[in-house]
């Protein structure tokens, strides 16, 4: 028997908090080049494909690798059950729970097998934003509404929300979203459906955990705060004033600074030259470009060291702002962009699957003894 004194092993292996910086795995389907501000779909772009391309091109390049220029995602119908589960829940409920409910509902009734396929991605991708507008519509004590197939998952899921054609202006500005909302690398939600999809369960049970994972303000809260922020500073005239009272207050500003990225996001870049298409929100977008330049401004001159440029988050709130939607509902839209990113890892994890399990440190007391017990 060891020793009441017998020390833990020593482990002094490397750790990453965070696991900031560890190779966690390998992937063809995006390149994060945070450095250079880059972002890579197989091997394209992000602003050429937000340019030239559709979400369901993106979405089908994403699962299969194929650019499919006929590529054509309609939001799927919802069958009773799912109809039932999202009536069932509190009108207060946060929109992120009632998609993951929704997908949990669709993953009970049809029971995906394992592994998973590009035909489950195509089905839950199409599913989601039906769910989404269907509990934005009951919440509101209205019904849901069918969906139209001729329509595009952006289009269509605005046509279910308010129960008519969105302009083009609008439908194209949040199908650019959803594509550089769809993919980002080992995302904290991306990390965790590979890791639910290495244990070979279902890809709903790793949607589920993925919407989890993104419900985390610190993941996928940021745009609704970005707004809030701007209807702070109201006027490009108040901005320098406002932002350095902020700085001063040692506040965040949101929008600016990533994880990843030390140049501008290209994410961002991209969102910006959609939104200036948009001449029905012609105003806001004045009023984020201006203090966007002034931020950046305050920020160079506050942190000459530290580079914090904009990210994705800021034209995102400009771009849903701009189509209507209302700022609770910006993390799911953003859950919405990701499935197709989400479920194309989960197709690449099972192509070479391995469980993910990483090891852990022991910090805790030496071997002991209960009292008497020796």
């Amino acid at each position: 028997m060891a020793d009441a004194t017998t020390p833990a092993p020593v482990d002094d292996r490397p750790y990453s908090p965070g696991l900031e910086g560890v190779i966690a795995g390998e992937t063809t389907i995006a390149l994060v080049d945070g450095n250079n501000g880059r972002l890579i779909y197989r091997g394209y772009p992000i602003g050429e494909l937000v340019r030239n391309g559709t979400y369901a091109q993106v979405a089908e390049l994403l699962w299969t690798g194929e650019w499919v220029a006929q590529a054509h995602l309609a939001c799927a119908p919802l069958s009773d059950r799912v109809i039932a589960s999202l009536r069932n829940l509190p009108a207060s409920s946060h929109p992120m729970d009632a998609l993951r409910t929704a997908i949990s509902t669709w993953g009970a009734e049809t029971s995906p097998p394992w592994p998973a396929t590009v035909e489950q991605a195509r089905a839950i991708t199409a599913l989601a934003p039906s769910a989404l507008a269907a509990f934005a519509r009951i919440r509101q004590g209205l019904d849901p509404i069918a969906p139209d197939p001729s329509l595009g998952l952006a289009a269509g899921f605005l046509y279910q929300l308010n129960g008519s054609r969105a302009d083009e202006g609008r439908a194209r500005a949040l199908d650019a979203y959803f594509m550089v909302g769809a993919e980002h690398g080992f995302n904290a939600s991306t990390f965790t459906a590979r890791v639910i999809t290495a244990t070979r369960s279902d890809i709903a049970s790793a949607v589920c955990g993925a919407i989890g994972a993104l419900k985390g303000p610190l993941h996928g809260g940021a745009p609704s705060e970005v707004v809030s922020q701007l209807h702070e500073i109201g006027t490009p005239e108040n901005a320098a004033a406002w932002i350095d009272d902020a700085l001063a207050r040692g506040e965040r500003l949101m929008g600016f600074g990533h994880r990843v990225y030390r140049a501008y996001d290209p994410r961002a870049a991209a969102l910006r030259e959609v939104a200036e298409g948009m001449g029905n929100i012609a105003e806001w977008l004045r009023l984020a470009v201006a203090v966007e330049d002034i931020a950046l401004q305050k920020l160079a001159e506050k942190s000459p060291d530290r580079p914090l440029k904009t990210n994705v988050e800021y034209y995102t709130a400009a771009v849903l702002q701009g189509v209507g939607l209302p700022p609770d509902l910006f993390p799911s839209t953003f859950a919405l962009a990701r499935m197709a990113g989400w479920t194309a890892h989960v197709i690449e994890q099972v192509a070479a699957n391995r469980l993910i399990r990483p090891d852990v440190r022991y910090i805790g007391p030496s071997e002991r003894h209960l009292p008497g017990a020796v």
